[in-house]
């Protein structure tokens, strides 16, 4: 194959490239070969990327290819998703996959966006795994970030929503979070590259284009510069808090839960509903949350844990609580957690009101 031409080195290459490189570095992706692919549609954020990526991975001793999910939602989808594929290959990727999915409007809250990404999120995992590629790449930028930060506001969001979108995700990486969407159609420019321009990126249908066209223009306009950058900042103080606190949680959530019965049989676990009534309200929640997942490998909304809680902070007998994939009951001063239809014991052989330290 021919080697990709090398583009002259502008300050839009270098600051996307040194973006890439950082990440590819910090999140220590597999050495001695290993693969990372490239999430790419086409257009300006995610050619950017490849090819900035092509150019960082094997200086990181990685492989680099891509994979391009082909929605099938517009005419001529197919076409789009082979010229993206070319570029791949023109910029030296390889393996380079493209895969078509079924949007099912109908089976998300979020409508076609919703649907949209749980359809190319799970792509990207098929992707993976027929490639034994440890990370995806993909191209959200600063404005993706505050875009996001922006609508979570609107829709009166709690913290983790809020948070924005994580640079580093399990096996999605973001090097681009730091680079404005200006940057990365300069990097096009001074590669030579041509994205793709989606016209849903110019659809008013979808809220995410009317906060892009309007909403931000109009604060920027009427609050003065800066203010994608400002909710880019509150989001990484957002994850920095959470992340701590999260942490916290989870230490208490294992102090102060036993196993409901010594038996392998599921039963469940209680908790010490005085001690948890000292922890700060976030903190509670938190202990709720992480215990019922770790026990039962579900997670509660914010709804649910404040409805539990309720049975800690204004106790009044209350008959139990059966929410999804667990019932809660307050007995003897305990909080006693089961699954659907366990019928909950008094616990395990202890001195009555005494956790486990």
């Amino acid at each position: 194959m021919e080697s990709p031409r090398r583009p002259r080195l502008t300050p839009a290459i270098a600051d996307v490239r040194r973006h890439v490189r950082t990440l590819l570095t910090e999140a220590g992706p597999a050495r001695g070969g290993g693969l990372v692919l490239v999430g790419l549609s086409g257009g300006a954020d995610s050619l950017a990327l490849a090819a900035a990526t092509a150019f960082e991975a094997p200086r990181a001793g990685l492989r680099a290819g891509a994979v391009i999910v082909d929605h099938a939602l517009q005419a001529g989808s197919a076409g789009v998703a082979a010229a993206a594929a070319g570029q791949a290959r023109e910029l030296g990727l390889d393996p380079v996959i493209v895969l078509r999915v079924t949007v099912d409007h109908g089976t998300d809250a979020g409508g076609p966006e919703a649907s949209a990404r749980t359809a190319r999120y799970a792509a990207f995992d098929q992707a993976r795994r027929e490639t034994g590629a440890s990370h995806i790449l993909l191209g959200h930028t600063l404005d993706d970030q505050a875009e996001t930060v922006l609508l979570g506001l609107a829709r009166g969001s709690g913290p983790t929503s809020l948070q924005g979108m994580k640079p580093v995700g399990g096996p999605i990486l973001r090097p681009l979070l730091g680079i404005r969407r200006a940057r990365t159609r300069q990097f096009c420019v001074d590669a030579g590259l041509h994205p793709w321009q989606d016209p849903h990126n110019d659809d008013p249908r979808f809220q995410r284009v009317r906060v892009r066209q309007t909403v931000l223009p109009v604060l920027e306009r009427e609050l003065g510069p800066g203010v994608a950058e400002a909710l880019v900042r509150t989001a990484g103080q957002l994850r920095e808090d959470s992340s701590a606190l999260d942490d916290l949680a989870r230490g208490l959530s294992e102090q102060l839960s036993e196993p409901l019965s010594d038996s392998a049989d599921g039963a469940g676990i209680r908790l010490d509903a005085s001690r948890l009534e000292t922890n700060p309200p976030a903190v509670r929640q938190r202990i709720i949350r992480f215990s019922v997942e770790r026990e039962f490998g579900v997670s509660l909304e914010r709804v649910h844990t404040l409805a539990v809680l309720r049975l800690v902070t204004d106790w009044h007998g209350q008959k139990p609580l059966d929410l999804p994939g667990v019932r809660v009951i307050r007995q003897d001063g305990w909080l006693i957690l089961t699954a659907p239809g366990h019928a909950p014991s008094k616990g395990p052989s202890r001195s009555h009101g005494t956790p486990r330290h």
